[in-house]
């Protein structure tokens, strides 16, 4: 194949990937049912859940950043973000995002320099960064409100507080081990090492920080259609997360909603819940395909004699 036609093609396939996702998430509504409902939540909600959602990509960003560091190749933070940003836009709402948004990565990051040995530990990274951002944020939420946890969870709140504790335990025990153990790590055929303690604390840090910013996201927008508080939403969002990271789920699509609609039973929450997919999915999609077309066209404009 013509290696000229392969921007144009991954173009195209985005541009499809797009519509048919923007197809499959509104398709199961009526217009005057979109319409109604959106129009519903208050501008203030709705600049609130896109102002959430656009802090929790700068934060993602950062991923990466710390990543290439992690990897020892690091790079410029607007290199960094600009691979961060593409892949994860188009990352989210593919899913398989380790698959998806590490096969854009490893076309800027091979561009840009770096082997596949070491784009393969920046994706590494950001995986435990996920992972990790998820068992903080879940064990504040289950030690700081255990009666809700424990109605989304079905158990009782003293399991609910052992598993907030483990949660934290977790990660206290990553920064421990990187702190203590710098001799690579074996395990069965794989060998790998521990990032150093300031990177392994940023780390979890990061990861907590980017999803209380994409649950304070959907908290706006559930915000106009029922009083609810930011802990239950965040644990509401912890628990569909890991859903989808079990199920691959693109965009969570039915998996965010299942868990939203158990914890708010019978409130209006579609409008709400559009606005929570197109300020964190939708919008960064469209950007992001954007983004993609321009940087193939400009990297076919600097190959051209």
């Amino acid at each position: 194949m013509n290696r000229r036609y392969v921007g144009w093609g991954i173009g195209a396939f985005g541009v499809a990937l797009a519509a048919f996702l923007i197809y499959r998430t509104l398709s199961q509504y009526t217009w005057d049912e979109l319409a109604s409902s959106v129009a519903a939540v208050p501008a203030a909600r709705l600049a609130g859940a896109l102002g959430f959602a656009g802090a929790s990509y700068v934060c993602l960003t950062f991923f990466d950043w710390l990543g290439l560091r992690y990897a020892g190749r690091p790079l410029p933070w607007r290199k960094a973000a600009h691979a961060s940003f593409v892949s994860l836009s188009l990352g989210h709402n593919i899913g398989f995002a380790a698959l998806s948004s590490g096969a854009i990565r490893y076309r800027f990051y091979k561009r840009w320099g770096l082997g596949a040995e070491e784009v393969a530990k920046v994706i590494a990274f950001c995986a435990a960064t996920v992972g990790l951002g998820l068992a903080s944020l879940a064990g504040v939420a289950c030690l700081a409100r255990p009666e809700t946890a424990a109605r989304v969870l079905s158990l009782d709140p003293a399991s609910v507080r052992m598993l907030g504790a483990a949660c934290i335990g977790v990660c206290m025990a990553w920064i421990a081990a990187s702190a203590l153990l710098r001799a690579p790590l074996h395990v069965w055929r794989w060998r790998f090492e521990l990032p150093p303690l300031r990177l392994a604390a940023a780390q979890t840090l990061v990861g907590a920080l980017n999803f209380a910013l994409v649950a304070a996201c959907l908290h706006q927008a559930l915000a106009a259609a029922a009083q609810v508080d930011y802990a239950a939403v965040a644990t509401a969002y912890v628990i569909a997360n890991v859903a989808v990271l079990v199920s691959h789920v693109p965009g969570g699509l039915g998996v965010i909603e299942t868990v939203v609609s158990y914890l708010i039973p019978g409130a209006p929450l579609i409008g709400a819940l559009l606005v929570f997919r197109f300020a964190y999915f939708l919008a960064p999609l469209a950007l992001g395909l954007l983004t993609l077309l321009a940087t193939e066209l400009a990297w076919r404009r600097m190959k051209s004699p």
